[in-house]
């Protein structure tokens, strides 16, 4: 430590703009270990000019949105602290299921960031830039006075919106993995309230369990600390979904239509709807803030039939019975109007679909994978803890959120998952640079002209495509992952490559074309040998064909096939703009709405009405092609109509 007394003079005389300049060059954790040196460099570092400087080094925000949101928290010191605990979180994650795709973006909204749900869709008339993009919310992280955080997930059930408050628990530095897990935590209060802390002070929801006392009236608190706490994780699958449903059941909150929107301003060059938006933004943070200080918004609770939420009452054999009576593990699909259907399984198409199951010796699709269950089974398998073991291990339960760093394996820059964690995996957006100038996310669609619409094809699937370098056998290969597909049913598999390119081998293989749609003539900067996705033995184990990458000096992309003559076109996409221009669509039940679980091959985002699970219905008959396409070789389907 510096004397008060000592030679930090020197630098307590320099003028503020030349020390803020200095300042850059530290990180934020720097800039508070310098204020503890002295009273003096203390008092110097508490400068907001400080402080706004290292908010603009986070690279989250412009200047102009950092001075918008200071205004809602103490300090830009509290803010930067907000900013550098959530920066992790930005950016692209995925699940496995459903094979269409399931992309979670995290951008900023409005003192907080917002996951958004990317929408499998179709290409519009206009274009993707121009186009709305479907999209639906998942979570979001909102800051406090104080620069804490407080953790949200949305959720619909029967037509309603509801948030769901959690505790943010930990979110790591160089995070990959996004957990929505149940907490036990320990409270020497041994109440029986549903307790919902102030928004300024916890983000975290506890569910207190009125606790049977023995007749010596020692206390489960004191007791716990001679027991070991049983994690989330340990629990089976079954069991994890349960007590995920049930906490979620008794924390949530009906969304005011004050609140329900919008997550984040629109673009600023709408300069007239981007204020309108701030104000609305202002009331929804106000609205909010009351609702976790009242435990319910004083503007709906006396419409709303539910008893406030911090009065509930939820006792042990409550708990029990809750788990008990749980709705069975189904896939919940959004139908018309909002509300959720599980598939009868003793309609016709159920019967077919269990035969057809039976026949191919195949768990149920529209279940949670089998294959882990006979994981369970076998010996080498490490026992799950048991449900009361969890229970018994605290005083209360929470919701919370983890963002921790894991060790993931991965092929071919899509990550290995597990299928029955409730999780969102992060894919690495690397920036790209002079050797790796093609890397990040891309979008497009096939056919030529690019983006343009015709009278035999008035649809287009609109894919993204995450595109990055890897080294192989000392090539420097490019990998075109595809994380979302627009499509009623699954071609490709989620996270397959629809391409791969060799960037040290160029292609001599002419464009086909000489104009594009506005009859410019196509001017191309070079080519690259490289192989294209290919039907190869079925869905399960698609194989490739060859073609030619080709790059435009405009800044596009193309893959052609050799053979087909089939184009893919891409460009590259600015997810925040797309998202700021397109259209919110209702979530699904929550857990499912955070990670979905169940494999599919149709898009489960959006809704559709129920005579779509018949078997006359057109897209039952395209998942079934494409589930018998993963077991018979391409000679047997092609008798298939």
């Amino acid at each position: 430590m510096l004397h008060e007394h000592c030679d930090s003079s020197l630098i307590l005389s320099l003028p503020d703009d030349v020390f803020a300049i200095i300042v850059r060059f530290l990180l934020p954790r720097d800039v508070c270990n310098l204020g503890m040196c002295c009273r003096n460099l203390n008092a110097l570092v508490a400068s907001e000019k400080i402080w706004l400087t290292q908010c603009g080094l986070l690279g989250i925000l412009p200047h102009k949105n950092l001075v918008e949101w200071r205004k809602g928290v103490s300090s830009y010191k509290a803010l930067c602290r907000f900013l550098a605990s959530v920066q992790p979180l930005i950016g692209i994650w995925v699940h496995q299921n459903p094979e269409l795709g399931n992309v979670v973006y995290v951008m900023p909204g409005f003192i907080s960031v917002v996951g958004c749900r990317i929408i499998p869709q179709e290409l519009s008339p206009l274009g993707i830039e121009d186009s709305p993009i479907l999209w639906a919310s998942v979570f979001e992280v909102i800051g406090d006075f104080n620069g804490s955080a407080t953790f949200l997930l949305h959720g619909r059930e029967k037509g309603i919106d509801y948030i769901y408050p959690a505790l943010v628990k930990s979110i790591e530095k160089s995070c990959n993995l996004l957990l929505l897990e149940v907490e036990p935590g320990l409270q020497t209060n041994l109440g029986t309230s549903l307790q919902i802390r102030t928004f300024g002070h916890c983000s975290g929801v506890e569910l207190s369990r009125k606790v049977c006392r023995s007749n010596n009236d020692i206390s489960r608190s004191q007791r716990v600390n001679n027991e070991a706490m049983v994690p989330f994780s340990k629990l089976a699958y079954t069991d994890r979904r349960k007590l995920l449903e049930v906490t979620t059941s008794h924390i949530r909150q009906k969304v005011p239509d004050t609140v329900a929107e919008p997550l984040f301003p629109r673009l600023r060059d709408d300069k007239d709807n981007f204020k309108n938006d701030l104000v609305i933004l202002w009331e929804r943070r106000s609205l909010l803030s009351e609702m976790f200080n009242l435990g319910c918004s004083q503007t709906d609770c006396k419409a709303s039939s539910q008893q406030e939420v911090s009065s509930k009452q939820l006792e042990v054999d409550n708990i029990r019975k809750s788990l008990n009576c749980s709705r069975p593990i189904c896939n919940s699909l959004p139908e018309e109007g909002g509300c959720t259907q599980c598939i009868k399984r003793k309609s016709l198409g159920g019967y077919f679909w269990n035969r057809l199951k039976q026949i191919l010796g195949r768990s149920n699709l529209m279940n949670v994978s089998h294959s882990n269950s006979k994981k369970l089974t076998s010996s080498s398998e490490i026992r799950h803890a048991q449900l009361q073991e969890f229970l018994k291990s605290s005083d209360t339960i929470r919701l919370t959120l983890k963002a921790p760093t894991v060790k993931l394996s991965s092929y071919r820059a899509w990550p290995n998952m597990h299928d029955n964690r409730f999780a969102l995996y992060k894919l690495p957006l690397r920036v790209p640079r002079e050797d790796q100038e093609y890397a990040g996310l891309w979008g497009g669609t096939f056919g030529w002209p690019p983006g343009k619409l015709s009278e035999d094809k008035p649809e287009k699937a609109l894919f993204f495509l995450l595109l990055s370098y890897e080294e192989s056998q000392g090539q420097q290969l490019l990998i075109a992952t595809k994380i979302l597909e627009g499509t009623h049913y699954v071609l490709h598999p989620n996270g397959s490559a629809m391409f791969i390119a060799n960037i040290n081998e160029f292609s001599s293989e002419p464009f086909p074309w000489d104009t594009d749609a506005d009859s410019n003539p196509v001017d191309i900067k070079e080519a690259f040998i490289g192989e294209g996705i290919a039907t190869g033995y079925g869905f399960r184990y698609p194989g490739s064909k060859p073609g030619s990458l080709f790059i435009f000096q405009n800044g596009g992309i193309a893959f052609i096939w050799k053979e087909s003559r089939a184009i893919l076109t891409l460009k590259r996409l600015n997810l925040q703009e797309l998202l700021k221009k397109g259209e919110r669509i209702p979530s699904l039940p929550p857990i499912a709405n955070f990670s979905y679980l169940t494999k599919s091959y149709s898009n489960v985002f959006t809704a559709f009405p129920s005579p779509s699970n018949s078997l006359s219905s057109p897209r039952f008959v395209s998942t079934l092609l494409c589930l018998l396409a993963s077991f018979f070789p391409p000679s047997i389907m092609t008798y298939l109509p």
